[in-house]
């Protein structure tokens, strides 16, 4: 049988080069081992795989064909299969179990060795589902191992044919417990891995909100998860995020960091958009007036918003009015709305430094009457208080006021 697979497989090839080819691999194969390996010819009935060593292997076309007998992979691509037998030398590897008679064989070392198993969903019962194996073998599988997610209407899998893993096998196959969840998560996290190898920091996806938390929401990126900070939802501060965010939003987001070794992905809003302090220079110039929002009370002052994402500084020294002031919740509190002065701006290191145009007012006012107040002072005591002169106009002075005493 293996000579007519090697003729069916291969061109005209020496007695030396058949001979190699046929050579016993050193190393064993236990069944339901797995591997991986390349094909290397496509047959009408088989797949042949190089094993390396000078050693092949088959499988049944059928295996990886689908409804119509199209093929999903051609010759040079590696599969991963597993091995179910060998006699004379002719190693039969396999996806997955079916659920034609023949398997019955093989149902215990399919347990033993955790190959895949079909089976078709052949009605609800109590606790789970009662599962079609090999001829009349019957199975059970549980609702919470029929899939991923919490099966919510039973209805939607009975007479499905379904991949499943033995979890339990017993009384010479009268007791067979089944999995599907378990082929369904490796398949997950096969799909993860290849498409976490596509991506990089910087590269802009589409994401889909699946959770939102009150620290950031979870987004799909396309089979695997990522976490979007609500620091990274946009410039300005987000204070209710269930109002920006919910579950079923789709929006373009930037990779801001890959964390491999703790499975993280950190996602990005803010650098899809624009940045404000961009035009904060132009918008907020130097001695402009501006009404803005107190967002936050510090030791050290109030920040106000003056637009999004853009917060001005309003030191407490200039809250008090004059007055000295402990904190600057003693005089303003947090939502309430003034007009500001900008007296700094730094683009740069995006800082913004207000003043409050009312006090300014007040303390020049303030230093017009006690100017005013000591000039009234000095023109009632006889002086001139403006300016004493140099110290020649004050011996001038004297030197006068001398004359005229003597006279």
């Amino acid at each position: 049988m293996m000579e007519e697979k090697i003729n069916e497989a291969t061109e005209e090839k020496s007695f030396a080069e058949l001979f190699g080819e046929t050579e016993v691999r050193k190393d064993f194969l236990n069944p339901g081992q797995k591997i991986e390996a390349v094909i290397v010819k496509i047959t009408p009935d088989w797949i042949f795989l190089d094993l390396g060593g000078k050693s092949e292997g088959y499988l049944d076309r059928k295996e990886l064909a689908d409804e119509n007998g199209n093929l999903s992979v051609k010759e040079g691509d590696s599969i991963e299969a597993y091995f179910l037998s060998s006699k004379h030398n002719e190693k039969l590897f396999t996806m997955r179990i079916g659920a034609g008679d023949s398997a019955r064989n093989h149902i215990e070392e399919v347990w033993r060795s955790g190959i895949p198993i079909e089976g078709v969903v052949e009605k609800e019962i109590k606790g789970g589902f009662e599962i079609k194996l090999a001829g009349d073998m019957r199975g059970f599988c549980p609702y919470s191992q029929i899939d991923i997610r919490r099966a919510e209407n039973a209805k939607d899998y009975v007479g499905r044919r379904l991949s499943f893993r033995i979890t339990e096998y017993g009384e010479r196959g009268r007791n067979i417990v089944l999995s599907a969840r378990a082929i369904l998560e490796e398949q997950r996290k096969k799909d993860e891995a290849a498409r976490k190898a596509e991506l990089h920091e910087g590269m802009l996806v589409k994401g889909t909100v699946v959770a939102v938390r009150d620290f950031g929401a979870f987004l799909d990126i396309g089979g695997i998860q990522g976490l979007l900070p609500i620091s990274e939802i946009g410039w300005e501060r987000v204070e209710d995020i269930y109002a920006r965010l919910s579950v079923g939003q789709t929006f373009d987001v930037v990779i801001a960091k890959m964390d491999p070794q703790n499975n993280r992905i950190s996602l990005s809003l803010k650098q899809t958009l624009s940045d404000p302090w961009n035009e904060a220079q132009a918008k907020y110039p130097e001695g402009s007036f501006h009404t803005g929002t107190i967002v936050r009370l510090m030791k050290f002052g109030a920040f106000v918003n003056l637009g999004p994402g853009v917060d001005g500084l309003l030191h407490i020294s200039k809250l008090g009015k004059g007055k000295r002031i402990v904190h600057p919740g003693d005089v303003v509190k947090v939502g309430e709305t003034m007009e500001v002065r900008v007296d700094a701006i730094d683009r740069d290191q995006k800082r913004i430094s207000l003043s409050i145009p009312e006090a300014e007012a007040s303390d020049d006012a303030a230093h017009k009457t006690e100017k005013k107040s000591a000039e009234d002072y000095h023109e009632y005591a006889g002086e001139v208080p403006a300016s004493l002169g140099s110290l020649g106009d004050i011996v001038k002075r004297n030197a006068g006021t001398k004359k005229k005493g003597n006279t």
